[in-house]
């Protein structure tokens, strides 16, 4: 899913399945506009989410970070 924003810059989310689940759900659909903080979509059982940012974004997580959807700031630019 790529999500822009209103400047236009680009995000890319990118849900990778975990082997044992097989499970991701996307809560939005192309065209939708989508609101920051807010859910749109879930993982289950080892899944993951890659987050793919513009190149010059400031990032403010360190690897092995826990986050929190909703709460925490991963970058901004």
């Amino acid at each position: 899913m790529v999500v822009e924003h209103e400047n236009g810059k680009e995000v890319l989310f990118r849900q990778v399945a975990g082997a044992m689940a097989r499970r991701l759900c996307w809560y939005v659909e192309k065209g939708q506009n989508v609101e920051q903080g807010k859910e749109f979509g879930f993982i289950m059982f080892g899944s993951r989410i890659d987050i793919y940012l513009p190149l010059d974004a400031k990032i403010h997580c360190q690897i092995n970070d826990k986050t929190v959807g909703g709460q925490t700031v991963i970058a901004e630019w």
